[in-house]
């Protein structure tokens, strides 16, 4: 009987805390929920009126983070969430180019903006289109005499090239302007997963198809080496003449070479901002306060901040554009092309799908920009995409593809319907080939006693991860690479009006920056979103019209959770980096960041078309 009774008085006593855990758990969500309610309410209000300028100032350019075509938490939900929790990294920042580009242009034609001030310590950068595309519109701010000024401590090379745009750069008597060129580099993991005895099974089509190399070698190919270099070469030519135009320089003048550099570093014994003002990089090196007093003279005082008259570009917040009745469709392909839901930095098959389905059967918009930023991924998702843009363009809506930094392999297969194709001459591109890779891990199993056998009723069923790949398997798969590689040619074939063996000379995964691109027949024409929307418009015989964005909502429940995992990411990285020497915690970021690829090959037939070495640029 006390064993009965000791049981019934636990049970009880369990089941009472039980409830009470329930209990605090539905009232601490219920008071976090009305936290979170009061704390939109109040930051609404707050920001329901947009700070002013007392009569006239600067624009003041003070990005933080990284500058993307689609950001994946909103600017402005983000901004406040960084007010009311004070936990988010400015170097996590995603700022969305096309906002941008609007308040500059927005801010060319108010007259309280007076001039643009360039603050870039915290810009960690962008892709080189949207550089260009920033600088077109600075150029734009410029051309109506309003002045540009940029001040800075230091000036990294995509910090540098917006910094070039300026009518005067100011740098700090210790700072430096860091040109030094771009490098690509990739891990190669061969000997590692032959010591874990793993076994990387690659079927691929392309002789430049170098995305799947780091499973099965140690170093770069020399076929690979020869189309890196051309394309990373490209690049940094365009990055030259864009900056020495800009500055009035001559090639030679503004990149001397490495050599010809230290030899006239030596020659100011080393004095990086000396020589920054003695080769024309700067035009002045000044203090802070110094910086400080002419940017009051030149814009007025501001009382209220106790510093020169100006309005972020976080803050200021230009009247819409009157609405038009024609709309043009911009729907992003932005990351990598996946299956399944979509996740931030992916571009999810079916999700882009559905919202082309809604443009074509919504008969207030008549034409669409699909706006390409992606190295590629599923062929399977690629293939969904592609197949709804056609839809469009049979429904008589114009479809024209606007490439951003990356529109290649899958990127470059969702492209291939648009009636017109417009890339940037930096924009890389082509990288037509498929592969497919599976992991298998028999001989691992085996070091250490654990072995796998069973029966089945075909060689084509006895697949797992703890086998090897049976003959026929391999076979099946290696035909369906062939057979994808051949849609994929007979695509591009189709829509750029050439025969499957011109496109395969330019094909085998070869990578092109957009010039090529465009000789070569790729792409129709050289420019960037404003030419796209232009081209569309003309296509589609508008002479009013308005964009319609199609871009996600995040809530602010939403943003905190990002903010949370932005910040454990964060603090992970920095403990990483805190017990390595700086070498080992920098190949740390390194394997953090392209193992993170792997996590985007999700294809239900292990067939991919990417382009592992696009933007990797530094």
């Amino acid at each position: 009987m006390r064993t009965l009774g000791h049981i019934f008085t636990s049970t009880v006593r369990w089941t009472w805390h039980l409830l009470n855990f329930i209990r605090d758990l539905i009232l601490n969500l219920f008071l976090v929920s009305l936290v979170l309610i009061g704390g939109s309410i109040y930051l609404y209000v707050q920001h329901s009126t947009t700070p002013e300028i007392a009569d006239h100032g600067a624009l003041l350019i003070d990005l933080s983070g990284l500058v993307v075509d689609q950001p994946s938490v909103n600017n402005k939900v983000r901004q406040w969430g960084r007010e009311l929790f004070s936990f988010s990294s400015s170097r996590l920042q995603e700022n969305s180019l096309f906002e941008l580009v609007n308040s500059i242009r927005k801010a060319k034609d108010d007259k309280t903006i007076t001039g643009i001030v360039l603050q870039l310590n915290d810009f960690i950068g962008a892709d080189q289109p949207s550089l260009h595309y920033i600088g077109k519109v600075l150029r734009e701010f410029r051309n109506t005499g309003k002045p540009i000024i940029a001040i800075g401590d230091n000036y990294s090379q995509m910090q540098y090239y917006l910094a070039s745009y300026a009518n005067r750069i100011y740098l700090a008597p210790q700072g430096s302007v860091d040109l030094h060129g771009f490098a690509s580099n990739n891990l190669y993991y061969k000997s590692l997963l032959e010591k874990f005895k793993v076994t990387s099974h690659i079927f691929r089509i392309g002789t430049y198809k170098s995305a799947v190399e780091p499973l099965i070698r140690d170093n770069m190919s020399l076929a690979s080496r020869e189309v890196d270099t051309r394309w990373i070469s490209g690049l940094w030519q365009n990055y030259l003449n864009t900056v020495a135009a800009n500055r009035q320089l001559t090639l030679q003048q503004l990149f001397p070479g490495a050599d010809n550099l230290l030899s006239n570093l030596k020659a100011v014994g080393g004095d990086t901002a000396r020589y920054a003002l003695d080769n024309n990089l700067v035009d002045e090196l000044a203090s802070r306060t110094v910086i400080e007093e002419k940017l009051v003279e030149t814009f007025g005082w501001n009382k209220s901040n106790n510093n020169f008259n100006a309005i972020s570009i976080y803050d200021y917040q230009p009247k819409p554009d009157d609405a038009q009745n024609d709309e043009i469709a911009v729907v992003f392909a932005n990351g990598a092309i996946t299956d399944g839901p979509q996740t931030p930095g992916t571009v999810s098959g079916d999700k882009t799908a559905a919202e082309l389905r809604q443009v074509r059967l919504d008969p207030s918009i008549k034409a669409v920009v699909l706006r390409v930023n992606s190295p590629g991924g599923s062929v399977s998702a690629s293939e969904v995409i592609r197949s709804e843009l056609a839809e469009i363009r049979s429904a008589g809506k114009p479809v024209v593809v606007s490439m951003g930094g990356m529109a290649a392999s899958g990127g470059y297969w969702i492209s291939t319907p648009a009636d017109y194709i417009i890339a940037s001459p930096s924009t890389l591109t082509g990288s037509i080939g498929i592969f497919g890779i599976m992991n298998t891990y028999e001989r691992m199993l085996d070091s250490i006693g654990v072995h796998t056998d069973g029966v089945a009723t075909s060689p084509l069923a006895d697949i797992t991860a703890t086998k090897a790949l049976p003959a026929a398997f391999s076979q099946r798969m290696q035909l369906s690479i062939e057979n994808g590689y051949k849609n994929f040619i007979e695509l591009v074939a189709k829509a750029r009006k050439m025969v499957p063996q011109q496109v395969d000379k330019i094909a085998q995964g070869h990578v092109w920056v957009g010039s090529d691109a465009k000789a070569k027949g790729l792409v129709d024409q050289l420019g960037d979103f404003d030419d796209a929307v232009k081209k569309v418009a003309e296509l589609a015989k508008l002479k009013q019209w308005k964009l319609t964005w199609f871009s996600d909502t995040v809530s602010l429940p939403q943003m905190v959770l990002s903010h949370l995992s932005d910040s454990l990411h964060m603090m992970l990285l920095s403990v990483i980096q805190a017990r390595l020497p700086t070498s080992l915690a920098s190949v740390t970021m390194t394997v953090t960041q392209q193992s993170g690829i792997l996590n985007n090959l999700n294809d239900p037939k292990n067939c991919y078309a990417f382009c592992l070495v696009c933007g990797e640029v530094f």
